[in-house]
């Protein structure tokens, strides 16, 4: 179990930056929806949702081509950092360029015309950011996780602080009018642009800080070594994009397709996005493990025993969703706070979405088969399904059950990627995992929740209490079995 310490120890680490920092950035989530009415967070919730999947295209893959090349070719790893580097610095450049030329259709074409600065200032984050991810992929593959921890910790901090200002601090002073000088860096009339603002400044100032890692242009471009990565990493854009479809897609589609008036559907994708983020526990573990895991299956797949210690992975990996899965839902009357009150009719999609997160997290396990055999193309046919059944089952649920057909949408697809990867994984990469044992800890969180459910109904019962026993069933079932595996063969 050595091996899995360690890779548990770069999680922590990964995991205390992404925690912290995403932390931070949740308790973003109560100051904008307590400033701004549902309506306008569905503003923000729509350009974060394409800042997904530009995000994605932008970077063409090249984040996991520089992992797959870095120790694949004679050139030396400075040659394939600077190869990958250099093309996403040029793509990212020219993309800047074409939206400062048609900003003002775009911006019409959005419904932002009074606003095209939104599309500008966005445009301009989605460039630092995807330049940054090739120096901030340089120091995962390198084992430097806690400078990649500072920086990312340096960015949020900054962005938390800057909207606490801009947010708070300015519309105080402003209306109080006991300093002038606030008019000439504060306009009320932006409003939640404010939001973009703190974003972008802070994306400039992490864009400073991996200056020592962008000095790697100067290590040349190596044409054959960026045809074999283009290759290998142009599935890898499908299988991205096609994430952030399952992700973010129906943040952009609520707005058009949910059955009422355009300011209502805003107000209901206001509603939606800020529940989503009750979510955000099991998203940042996953992000967490993400970081430190795709470095660790690449760097540990060539050893006697990988299949054995991915096995064990992936059930560990449950075993700590399912946890976070029922510490928010059992604690939901906690949790419900961070948002305003206007938001908190949307809590009945919690459940859904966070396991959802879990199913996505076991397809991030499960996906090793196809990044370490190389049949990447395959893996972009099994993200391109989910992509479209995502498409088809929000285009069907939603005029039919509201933002709540967008939930189990989410969940479904995850639900059938998982499924369909587990199936091909065992024909191309068998890894014997302990699937009976991984349902049956799935099942135990969910038999939980309903208990939890079901002891609302009594008056006398104390949430809080009943959900913290629950929660410690949980923990000794899972001890117990545990335990117990360590002297018994694994189910099959």
């Amino acid at each position: 179990m050595g091996i899995i310490r360690k890779l548990a120890s770069q999680t922590a680490i990964y995991g205390i930056s992404s925690i912290f920092g995403r932390f931070l950035n949740y308790l973003l989530v109560p100051l904008y929806t307590y400033h701004f009415s549902a309506a306008e967070y569905g503003v923000v919730s729509e350009f974060y949702a394409y800042a997904g999947f530009f995000s994605v295209l932008l970077l063409f893959g090249f984040e996991t081509g520089y992992f797959r090349f870095r120790d694949k070719q004679a050139t030396g790893r400075d040659v394939a950092y600077s190869t990958a580097l250099l093309f996403v610095v040029l793509v990212n450049l020219g993309f800047l360029l074409l939206i400062v030329v048609i900003n003002p259709r775009l911006s019409a074409l959005l419904h932002y015309s009074n606003h095209p600065e939104y599309v500008l200032w966005f445009a301009i984050i989605l460039t630092l950011d995807a330049i940054a991810a090739i120096p901030f992929a340089r120091l995962r593959a390198e084992n430097k996780a806690l400078r990649f921890a500072g920086i990312k910790i340096t960015e949020i901090l900054v962005n938390v602080l800057l909207s606490l200002f801009f947010i708070v601090y300015c519309p105080k002073i402003y209306a109080e009018n006991s300093y002038p000088w606030i008019a000439r860096i504060y306009d009320p009339a932006i409003g939640v642009g404010y939001i973009f603002i703190a974003n972008l400044i802070a994306s400039i100032l992490k864009f400073l800080l991996l200056a020592p890692q962008l000095i790697g242009l100067v290590w040349g471009f190596d044409k054959g070594l960026f045809g074999r990565m283009i290759r290998y990493s142009l599935p890898m854009v499908v299988i991205g994009f096609a994430g952030i479809i399952n992700e973010m897609l129906d943040r952009v589609l609520l707005k058009y397709l949910l059955p009422y008036d355009f300011q209502t559907n805003m107000k209901m994708l206001g509603i939606y996005s800020a529940c989503y983020k009750l979510s955000i526990v099991m998203s940042l573990f996953i992000q967490a493990f993400r970081y430190a895991a795709e470095p660790f299956f690449f760097a540990y797949a060539d050893q006697k025993d990988a299949r054995r210690i991915y096995a064990d992975v992936l059930r560990i990996f449950v075993i700590f969703c399912v946890f976070i899965f029922l510490l928010v839902t059992l604690f939901i009357d906690f949790f419900k706070y961070f948002v305003g009150d206007e938001f908190r009719a949307g809590l009945e999609v919690v459940p859904i979405l966070l396991l959802a997160n879990l199913c996505l997290g076991i397809y991030v396990n499960l996906s090793i088969w196809y990044k370490l055999t190389d049949h990447t193309l395959m893996g972009a046919f099994v993200s391109l399904a989910g992509a479209v059944l995502t498409v088809v089952l929000n285009v069907w649920w939603i005029p039919l059950f509201g933002y709540a057909g967008s939930a189990w949408a989410t969940l479904v697809c995850y639900a059938s990627m998982a499924l369909v990867s587990y199936l091909l994984g065992r024909k191309y990469y068998p890894v014997d995992y302990d699937v009976k044992r991984v349902i049956g800890y799935i099942g135990l969180g969910i038999g939980l929740y309903f208990l939890q459910e079901q002891l609302r109904i009594y008056p006398e019962n104390k949430p809080w209490l009943s959900g913290g026993e629950l929660l410690l069933i949980y923990s000794l079932v899972i001890a117990l079995f545990e335990s117990r595996k360590k002297t018994l063969p694994a189910a099959n």
